[in-house]
This record gives structure tokens, C-alpha cells and sequence, in this order.
């Protein structure tokens, strides 16, 4: 294979994983509107409370999995150590088995005191259903990350997108049922507030442990289906070397010594969000704001804003996922020169797709949140709004985080992730109590958290791999486009508006607009290269189209 064409195959599979990634959200998003209409901002906050707690634990007890595991397998296979590689896994999946049990039994029995420790008791019901979702999602890990170590996402691709449809079915399905049972519960109960919406977030979550379970099954198949090939590999390799094969003793603490510091940078790179929602709620109950009040607002936080930003950050999370095996194998041949190239052909990738995301939902912030969950309310298109920012900055330091895994560093996102998570920290009681902000302080700490992890990382990539951006290509360009995009959207949309008085109208024709209008002015500042173009998913249309229209 040439340089050119490695260069960018792992951006071709990081594509593949990105476009399930966006199918996955949209999915999510849209399961979300008729569950969210159900349950409603306090069904919300339970929902969101539980799935915070058992996100925590899967961080701690295997979250981690799937980037070790692919890491360490593409780095054999690029020695062709095909042996050592199914190793690996094995390994792994034990690892998986035990830490994912313990993880299910600790939520299980510990679910009332953890949701009491955020001020939402009533979230215990959800998290309790979450608890066997630690196993299925431990095992899943390392076979998606055995799979991303081979050089293929297709399986985790397919995997994700099915296991969110059947995710969307059940949620829903689920919450609208124990929402009704949870109605009879509460009158029998003398009218017990809120446990209709306990209930339903409860049948929501069940999508979650559903969805998983399905998304296993399909990837026990694949790999059921691959191991003769594997096996065959294995015995043609044990015939033509005579090298001895790790012993597992090796490969497990080899395999450990990986997964804690990606635990620990992951843990704190995402316990961000957990340590927001307890300190914020015992915060602004202690200034003196009812529950139920501090209960909406985080409904509103966690189950419109949070859902949307979400959106395009996972864009670079798929590519991040991708890009650590592609880096491994590089670091291993010490082809730095091929490293640097990945890095760059990533970073661009992203910032194409950041920079109007952003721009887009500040723009359109309120008619959006109209749009997809008929909310009357202004607060949710205000946070967005404030918000919208963090989602370049988010984008960059996950990426980054994952470029310094790859490259053996991984010690330094642990480092930069706690003196980040200490400034969240101190931004928080400033917010409420210097500047009163309620729950805008949480747009306040989640900018603050990945501008400054932004900032070192990238800083860390810089001394460690000599990776400079360009400036211009990377950011300029993109920032520039989407700025000119911003303003023909705002147009758009207010003259629909005002001739349709149609919110639907103008918001998705001022999208559509703005789709067309970014990937035209993108190209004619030539802030994508015709080679670029190539590595996109539908590349080569997307280049005769813009030949055809003399834009390249």
C-alpha cells in the first residue's frame, strides 16, 4: 500500500464510523422528542441522572476497553503477530467479564444511595434497569475494539446503528407503558409526585440495555463468522516462524498497563459531567432554589441541549476511535513522518465539520429547539445558543486526546484532564453565586473544560509527535466559510419565517441553504484539496459534481 493510500484508508474507516456515529444521533435525537414528550423535563432529569451515574461506572470498568484492545492489536498485527493479536483479545475478554459483574452488582444494590447523592431519589428505578447493561457493554467493547485493531469499523458501524433503532423502539414503546403504570402506582400511592415520570424514564432506559444486547449479538456473529479465518492465520504463522508467542501472563499485564492510563484520562475526560450534575444541583439548592426548579432546568440541560451538541461531537469521537489504532501502527514502524500526516488529515477533517455545526446551531438556536421538541420555553435555544462554541472545542481535545493515546503519551490527557476538571470545578460556584447564572453556569464550566483541554493538548501533540497545524487550511478557512454560511442562513430563515409564518419551514429550508452555501465557499476558498475529497465518504461524486460546477 503507498503512503497516500494509508494516509487516508483510516480516514476512509474513521468516515465509515463517523456516518454511523451520525445515524446513531440523529436516531437518538429523534427517539428523543416523542420519549421527552412523554416523560417531560423531570422524567428527563431522572433519565439523564441515572444514565450519569451508569455512565461513571462503565467509564471506570471498561470504558476503556475498546481503545486498549485496538491499540494493542493493530500494533501486532502491523508486525504480523496475528497470534499475540487473538491473545489480546482473549485477555481482554476476561478483563471485560469480571470488571463489567462488579460494575453491575455495585449499581444493582447501590442504586438508592447513588441517586440520592444527586438530589434525584426517584432516578433509582432507571439506573437499576441500566445495571446488567455493564456486562453486555464490556463484552461488546472488546470485540468492537478487536475489530477497529484489524483495520475494519464496519462491524462496529453496523453494530451502532442497529443497536440504536432498537434502542428508539424500546424507549419509547417502554416509556409510554410505565409512564401509565407508573400513574396507577402513584394513585395508589395517595398521588406520589413525579412517579409517573420515574416510571417512564425507567422504560427508557430499557431501550439502552436492549439495544446493547442486540448490538452484541451481531458482533458475536461477525466474529464467530472471522475466526476461521483467523485460525487459519494463526496456524499458517505458527508453520513459517519460529518466534514464541506471548505468554498470557504478558499479554495481561501488558493489557492492564494500557487500560489505566486510558481509564484514568477517559474517567476524568468524562467525569466532567457527573461531577457538574451533583455539584450544580447541591449548589443551587444550597443558594436557595427549590428542587423542582433545579430539576427542570437540568431536564432542560441534559435532555435538549446536551442531546444536540452531542451531535457533532461524536463525529470526532468516531474519528478519534479510528485514528488510534492507524497511529499505533505508525508509532510501532516509527514512520513518524506518516504519524504527522494522520494527525493533520484528522484535525482538518474534523474542523470542516465543526465550524458550521457550530455556527449553525448558534444561528438557529431557538427555532431548532422549536423544531424538534415543541417546547415553548426560551431557555433551551438560550443554552444552545451560549453553548454552541464548546462544540469546536470538545471536538478538538477528544481528538487530541485520542492522538496522544496513540502515540504512547498517554499520561499527559490524564494530567491535562484534571487541571481542566479543577477549573470546571471552580467555575461553578462563581458562576451561581458570584453572577447568579443558574444553569447557564454549566455552559460557563463546559466551556471552560475544553477550551483549557483543548489548549494543552494540543500543545502536548505539538512537542511530542512535531505536529504543527496549518493554521490557515485547518482553521481560517473553515471559520471563514461558516461565518459566510451563518449570515445566508440567518437571512434565509427569517424571510421563510415572515412569508410562510412557518418555524418548520424556515428552519429546514435555512438548513438545506446552509449545507449548499458552506460546501460551495468552502471549496472556493480551497479549504479541501481535491486528494482530501477523495478520502470522504462519496469522494469522487462529491469531486465530478464540483468539477462539473467548476469549484475545483
Amino acid at each position: 500500500m503507498s503512503s497516500k493510500k494509508s494516509d487516508t484508508s483510516f480516514l476512509v474507516q474513521g468516515s465509515v464510523l463517523a456516518i454511523a456515529s451520525i445515524i446513531s444521533r440523529i436516531i437518538g435525537l429523534l427517539y428523543r422528542i416523542p420519549m421527552t414528550n412523554i416523560i417531560g423535563e423531570y422524567g428527563n432529569d431522572y433519565y439523564s441522572c441515572a444514565y450519569e451515574i451508569y455512565s461513571m461506572v462503565l467509564l471506570i470498568s471498561s470504558y476503556s476497553l475498546p481503545m486498549a484492545v485496538s491499540k494493542m492489536v493493530s500494533a501486532r498485527m502491523a508486525k504480523h503477530q496475528q497470534e499475540n493479536a487473538y491473545r489480546v483479545f482473549k485477555g481482554a475478554l476476561l478483563i471485560a467479564l469480571v470488571t463489567g459483574t462488579a460494575g453491575c452488582l455495585f449499581v444493582f444494590f447501590g442504586a438508592e444511595f447513588l441517586t440520592k447523592v444527586f438530589q434525584t431519589p426517584l432516578s433509582f428505578f432507571a439506573l437499576r434497569v441500566l445495571a446488567p447493561t455493564l456486562i453486555i457493554v464490556a463484552v461488546l467493547g472488546v470485540i468492537r475494539g478487536f475489530f477497529q485493531g484489524l483495520g475494519t469499523m464496519i462491524p462496529s458501524a453496523v453494530s451502532q446503528i442497529l443497536e440504536q433503532i432498537v434502542n428508539a423502539v424500546v424507549s419509547v414503546a417502554a416509556a409510554f407503558v410505565l409512564f401509565r403504570y407508573g400513574t396507577r402506582i402513584a394513585a395508589v400511592l395517595g398521588g406520589e409526585q413525579h412517579y409517573a415520570e420515574a416510571y417512564g424514564a425507567a422504560g427508557g432506559t430499557l431501550g439502552t440495555s436492549t439495544g446493547a444486547a442486540i448490538a452484541l449479538i451481531f458482533c458475536a456473529l461477525v466474529f464467530f463468522a472471522y475466526r476461521g479465518r483467523l485460525r487459519t492465520g494463526i496456524a499458517r504463522e505458527r508453520k513459517h516462524t519460529a518466534r514464541r508467542p506471548e505468554n498470557y501472563a504478558s499479554v495481561m499485564r501488558v493489557l492492564i498497563l494500557t487500560i489505566v492510563p486510558i481509564l484514568l484520562s477517559t474517567t476524568l475526560y468524562n467525569l466532567v459531567s457527573i461531577v457538574d450534575q451533583g455539584l450544580f444541583k447541591n449548589l443551587a439548592i444550597m443558594q436557595g432554589h427549590d428542587s423542582d426548579s433545579v430539576s427542570l432546568w437540568w431536564g432542560v440541560y441534559s435532555g435538549y441541549y446536551r442531546v444536540l451538541v452531542n451531535v457533532p461531537i461524536s463525529i470526532s469521537t468516531a474519528l478519534a476511535t479510528s485514528s488510534v489504532p492507524a497511529l499505533a501502527a505508525a508509532f510501532a514502524k516509527k514512520d513518524h513522518d506518516q504519524v504527522r500526516r494522520r494527525i493533520g488529515l484528522s484535525m482538518r477533517f474534523i474542523m470542516v465539520i465543526a465550524f458550521p455545526c457550530t455556527v449553525g446551531m448558534a444561528v438557529l438556536a431557538a427555532p431548532i429547539m422549536r423544531l424538534l421538541f415543541s417546547t415553548t420555553s426560551d431557555l433551551a435555544g438560550h443554552l444552545l445558543l451560549a453553548g454552541a462554541v464548546s462544540i469546536i472545542f470538545y471536538s478538538i481535545s477528544t481528538l487530541s486526546n485520542a492522538v496522544l493515546q496513540g502515540i504512547d503519551q498517554m499520561r499527559i490527557p490524564i494530567r491535562n484532564a484534571l487541571i481542566a476538571l479543577a477549573a470546571n470545578i471552580v467555575s461553578l460556584p462563581v458562576s451561581l453565586y458570584v453572577f447568579d447564572l443558574n444553569i447557564y453556569a454549566m455552559i460557563v464550566g463546559n466551556i471552560v473544560f475544553s477550551l483549557i483541554m483543548c489548549i494543552l493538548n494540543a500543545l502536548s501533540v505539538r512537542k511530542h509527535s512535531g505536529f504543527r497545524p496549518d493554521i490557515t487550511k485547518t482553521y481560517v478557512r473553515p471559520a471563514a466559510a461558516s461565518v459566510l454560511m451563518g449570515v445566508i442562513v440567518y437571512v434565509i430563515y427569517f424571510a421563510i419565517y415572515r412569508l410562510t409564518d412557518s418555524n418548520a419551514a424556515g428552519t429546514v429550508i435555512s438548513i438545506v441553504a446552509g449545507i449548499i452555501s458552506y460546501a460551495v465557499i468552502l471549496l472556493l476558498v480551497k479549504g479541501l484539496t481535491e486528494e482530501e475529497l477523495e478520502s470522504f465518504p462519496m469522494g469522487n461524486t462529491i469531486i465530478r459534481i464540483a468539477k462539473k460546477l467548476r469549484l475545483l
